[in-house]
C-alpha cells in the first residue's frame, strides 16, 4: 500500500487561501465556516503576529481587540517568550515531567502561590480552563463528601464543554442534550439573596462554582460587594467556592484575580487562557492549602487526581513563567485598570451620542462588553413594528454588522458572545496603548455615526462584493 502524501509543516506554510478553505470545509468544521464567511472573516490568511497586531498574507495589519478571548494578555509573539523558548530548546530540556520532579512545573506553582491571597498555595497543572475547572470540581467533592456533593452555579455561565464541566455551563446550545451530572442547581448570578435562599433551603450544595466576571453572558458584573457577601455565606454554609478566572484572572480587570477587587479569598482559583503566553496551553487550578491536603494529602490519596501526560510539560511552564514576570516587570494589571478606565469612558460616550443603536457598555480593565439594540429598536416607528416579531432570530445582527465593519473598514478584530448575540467583547492584550484605544473608539464613532440605515447598506454591499468575487 502507497503510503499517504501528508502535508508538510512548509507545505502548510503555503497553502492558498483555496486549499485551506476546502481543508477547513472537509476536515474541521464547515458550519464554522459559514459564520466566518458571515463577518467577512473567510477571506483571511494569518501569516503572523506581533504585538497589538495580526500580519495578513496580503501585507495588512489587523490590530487585535479580540485577544482569543482573553488568552492574549502580554500580546503576540512577546521576544521575551520567544528567547526563553529558543533557549530551552537549544539546551534539550526535559519536556515530560511523570518520572520525575519537574524544576519548571514546581518554580511555576511556587511562583503562582506568592501572586495568590491568603493560603492559596496548592497548585494543580493542566492544559485547558475545562481540565482545571473539573479538578477543581474533584478536589470539592472530594473533601465535601457524598452528602455535600451537589454544585450549586450561576445562570448564563460558561466553564468549559467536558462532561463535568458543561454540567455547570448553563447553555442549551453546548449542552445540546448530552446527559450530565444530576447534582448540580442553577442560581441568579449577582443576587445574594437567591444564593442564600438555595444555601438554606438545601444542604446537600456543598460548592459553588461562579465566574468572577462572566465572560460568555457579554461581561457580566455582580453588584458592587457581592464576593464580599459570597465568603461570608460559604463560611455560614461550610460551602466551598471555586473562582473561575479562567477568561477575567491574569490581570485582565486591573488586578491579577478579579475577587482581588474585593479583597476576599475563594477556596479554589482556575486560571488558563493567557497563562500560557499565547504561546502554549497552559492551566492551573489554586487551592487553599488546607482544601487540598484534606482531599490528596495522604500518600494513599495524592494520585487520585495526579499529574496528567502533559500536566507540568517543560516549556509551557517556562513559558508560564516568564508571562507571570512580563505581567509583573512591564506593569500589564496598572495598564489595563488605566486603558481599560480610559476605554469604558469613551465608549460610555459614544452610548450617550448613539443610544437607539449601542444600548449599553460595561466592564472592568481590559474586559469590556458592548450590548447594541435589537434590530427593530433602531429603526424609525413603521419599519419598528414590522421587524420586531424577527428580533430574536435576528439578534446579533447589528453587533455582527458593527463588528464585520471594523474589521472590513478599520482593520479592527473583535469578539461576540455566546449567550447574547448582541453583545461585542473586547479583550485586547494588556500591552494596548492609549493610540490604540483612540483608534478603536474613533473608528467605532465613525461606524455609529452613519446610522443603521447606512450601516445596513455598507456591509450588504460588502458581503454581495465578496460572494460576487468568490
Amino acid at each position: 500500500m502507497d503510503k499517504p502524501k501528508l502535508l508538510s509543516v512548509d507545505q502548510a506554510k503555503l497553502l492558498t487561501h483555496s486549499e485551506i478553505s476546502t481543508i477547513f470545509c472537509n476536515h474541521l468544521n464547515p458550519g464554522q465556516f459559514h459564520f466566518l464567511k458571515l463577518l467577512g472573516f473567510d477571506k483571511i490568511v494569518i501569516d503572523a503576529a506581533e504585538g497589538m497586531y495580526y500580519h495578513e498574507r496580503s501585507g495588512r495589519k489587523i490590530l487585535d481587540f479580540f485577544g482569543g478571548f482573553g488568552a492574549v494578555a502580554v500580546g503576540h509573539n512577546h521576544p521575551a517568550i520567544l528567547s526563553m523558548r529558543w533557549k530551552f530548546q537549544q539546551e534539550n530540556r526535559h519536556e515530560i515531567a511523570i518520572a520525575f520532579m519537574s524544576q519548571y512545573a514546581a518554580a511555576l506553582a511556587r511562583n503562582l502561590s506568592l501572586l495568590s491571597p491568603g493560603d492559596l498555595d496548592f497548585v494543580f497543572l493542566g492544559t485547558s480552563g475545562s481540565e482545571v475547572n473539573e479538578a477543581a470540581l474533584k478536589l470539592a467533592e472530594k473533601v465535601q463528601g457524598p452528602d455535600r456533593s451537589k454544585i450549586a452555579y450561576a445562570d448564563h455561565s460558561f466553564h468549559g464543554k467536558t462532561r463535568g464541566s458543561l454540567s455547570v455551563t448553563d447553555s442549551w446550545l453546548y449542552r445540546s442534550g448530552f446527559q450530565l451530572l444530576s447534582n448540580t442547581q442553577s442560581i441568579a448570578f449577582g443576587d445574594i439573596l437567591a444564593l442564600e435562599k438555595a444555601f438554606k433551603e438545601d444542604p446537600s450544595i456543598g460548592i459553588l462554582i461562579l465566574e468572577t466576571v462572566q465572560g460568555g453572558a457579554g461581561i457580566i458584573l455582580p453588584p458592587a460587594g457581592y464576593w464580599k457577601q459570597v465568603r461570608k455565606l460559604c463560611d455560614e454554609y461550610k460551602v466551598l467556592w471555586i473562582a473561575d478566572e479562567v477568561q477575567c484572572g491574569m490581570a485582565r480587570t486591573g488586578k491579577f484575580f478579579a475577587f482581588e477587587h474585593e479583597e476576599v479569598v475563594p477556596d479554589m482559583v482556575t486560571l488558563a487562557k493567557s497563562l500560557g503566553g499565547a504561546k502554549t496551553a497552559m492551566a492551573a487550578m489554586i487551592s487553599r492549602k488546607p482544601i487540598f491536603l484534606a482531599g490528596y494529602g495522604s500518600s494513599a490519596n495524592s494520585l487520585i487526581h495526579g499529574p496528567a501526560t502533559f500536566s507540568g510539560m517543560g516549556e509551557a511552564c517556562c513559558t508560564a513563567i516568564e508571562t507571570l514576570h512580563i505581567i509583573n516587570d512591564e506593569g500589564l494589571a496598572e495598564n489595563s485598570a488605566l486603558q481599560g478606565t480610559y476605554l469604558i469612558e469613551q465608549l460610555k460616550g459614544l452610548q450617550q451620542r448613539y443610544p437607539g443603536i449601542l444600548k449599553e457598555v460595561r466592564g472592568q480593565g481590559l474586559m469590556i462588553g458592548l450590548e447594541f439594540q435589537d434590530l427593530s429598536k433602531t429603526l424609525r416607528a413603521g419599519f419598528s413594528k414590522l421587524i420586531a416579531p424577527l428580533d430574536e432570530r435576528l439578534r446579533g445582527s447589528v453587533c455582527g454588522m458593527v463588528g464585520s465593519l471594523l474589521f472590513s473598514n478599520y482593520d479592527i478584530l473583535v469578539a461576540f458572545t455566546e449567550y447574547n448575540r448582541n453583545v461585542i467583547r473586547l479583550e485586547p492584550p494588556l500591552i494596548v496603548t492609549r493610540e490604540q484605544v483612540d483608534f478603536f473608539v474613533h473608528s467605532l464613532g465613525e461606524i455609529l455615526d452613519r446610522g443603521i440605515a447606512l450601516i445596513i447598506a455598507d456591509y450588504l454591499r460588502k458581503r454581495v462584493a465578496s460572494w460576487s468575487f468568490s
